[in-house]
Order: structure tokens, then C-alpha cells, then sequence
């Protein structure tokens, strides 16, 4: 992971980075998402509702299966060329090219958001989560998964299955940063914002969001290729939240 300062631009990043992470996402069993990581998140998710918004859809995936299983789905993402994959992908429903600081979505028209892997991607978590609560029912419901902010802070010594786990420089407070990864072929870079988990919690704070549910998957023997992965049922890779708007909060 490098550290990547002076740089804030993330919806310019990933736009820069969408072939790349299209074919990273697209091919059979090559990301965490298919392999484990999405049957994982989907046991905190409510059930469809009148609308589902996925904040930070990407190629659209998620938004796919969840309007396979019923949900109404709005996508929106910060990069045009992601959303024009997504929509290439599946034309049934709405995506829509934007900042998630600033939804083209009316107040209280969605009784659900899924934040699934963005949170951490977005120039302006604050923002993002202010609009999340401005588009939500009172009641409505934000789930979320994003990079362990331990995995965002941290490395592991070695790619030993035991590898010494170790918290470099500072947890707390944020910073940008950059991790490149090459596997079976397939590069990709992820531009993101380490973010402590107090960082989260008081945007929720401040906007009325109630957690009630918190997560942290181990990734399950089955997903297990080699030890490199094995390290990763010590120390979590990613963090699950369930956060419901407060009755009276919108």
C-alpha cells in the first residue's frame, strides 16, 4: 500500500482506472466479491422496498443481483465510464453518473442504500453520508461495506499464513492512498481514503444513523487459496455496518 498525498481526486482515479477494474470484476472467480465477500454482506441487508439506491456501483454487480432479487434499484457512480458498463450491462433500471456528495435524487425517496465497497472511495465521506440520510425515509436503512479501516491502516510482514500483522504510522486520522495489485494476468489499482472507524461512526452520528448491526467476515476456509489468504482469517479485510435514519430524522 502507498501513500499517495496531495492527491484528492477519487472519482477521477477510478474513471482513470475502469477498464481495468472492469475486467478485474468481470472475470469468474478472480475477486473476493464472487468468492465470498458478497454472500457475507447480504445477511445484514433488509428485504426489497419501494427503492434501493447502490451508492458507488461500479460496473454494477451488486445492482444487477439485487434487482435479480427483487429490489428497484438506482445506481449511482462518480465515473462515466463505470456507469456506461453498468448500464451496458443491464438497461432494465436506472444509473446515474454522480458525485456521492450530491445524489440527483429527491428527500425521503429510498427506504434502503447500499454503500458496498465506496465509502472509503469517495473525496468527501461527510458529504456522501449527509445525502445518504437525505434521500432515506425516517426508518430507512444504510448498509455498508468498506476496507477494515486495521487492513487500510496496517501490512503484514510476510505472505506467510502466520505473518506478523503490523499498524505502520498512525490509525487515526485520514489519508490517501493507493494499492496496485497483479494477479492471474490482471492489474489494478485501488485509489482509496483510509478512514478510522470513528470517522464513519460520527458522520452516522451527526445525521441520525443509528448502527445496529457491525460485521467483521473472516474470510471462510473455502475461499482459502493459499496462505497469503489464510492471513486474512487473523486480521479482517473488510467491515460490515447496518445503520438505520432515526424516526423524525430527514
Amino acid at each position: 500500500m502507498a501513500e499517495t498525498p496531495g492527491v484528492d481526486d477519487l472519482r477521477r482515479a477510478w474513471d482513470e482506472q475502469a477498464d481495468r477494474w472492469i475486467a478485474w470484476a468481470r472475470r469468474p472467480g478472480h475477486d473476493t466479491y464472487e468468492r465470498w465477500h458478497r454472500d457475507a454482506f447480504l445477511p445484514i441487508l433488509p428485504g426489497p422496498g419501494r427503492l434501493t439506491v447502490d451508492l458507488g456501483c461500479g460496473e454494477g454487480r451488486l445492482t444487477r443481483y439485487l434487482r435479480s432479487a427483487g429490489h428497484r434499484v438506482v445506481g449511482v457512480d462518480g465515473s462515466p465510464r463505470l456507469v456506461a458498463a453498468a448500464h451496458g450491462a443491464d438497461p432494465s433500471g436506472p444509473v446515474l453518473n454522480a458525485d456521492a456528495a450530491a445524489l440527483p435524487l429527491g428527500d425521503g425517496v429510498a427506504d434502503l442504500v447500499v454503500a458496498f465497497m465506496s465509502l472509503h472511495d469517495v473525496d468527501d465521506l461527510d458529504g456522501a453520508v449527509d445525502e445518504v440520510a437525505r434521500v432515506l425515509v425516517p426508518g430507512g436503512v444504510l448498509c455498508v461495506a468498506v476496507v477494515h479501516p486495521l487492513n487500510s491502516a496496517g501490512t503484514f510482514r510476510s505472505r506467510a499464513a502466520g505473518s506478523e500483522y503490523v499498524v505502520e504510522g498512525s490509525y487515526l486520522g485520514g489519508r490517501r492512498y493507493a494499492d496496485s495489485i497483479e494477479r492471474a494476468g490482471l492489474g489494478m489499482t485501488f485509489h482509496s481514503l483510509h478512514h478510522p472507524l470513528q470517522d464513519y461512526t460520527r458522520a452516522f452520528e451527526r445525521n441520525g444513523l443509528l448502527v445496529e448491526a457491525l460485521r467483521e467476515p473472516a474470510v471462510p476456509d473455502e475461499a482459502v487459496r493459499d496462505d497469503a489468504d489464510r492471513r486474512w482469517q487473523r486480521v479482517p479485510l473488510f467491515l460490515h455496518l447496518r445503520a438505520r435514519l432515526g424516526e423524525g430524522t430527514s
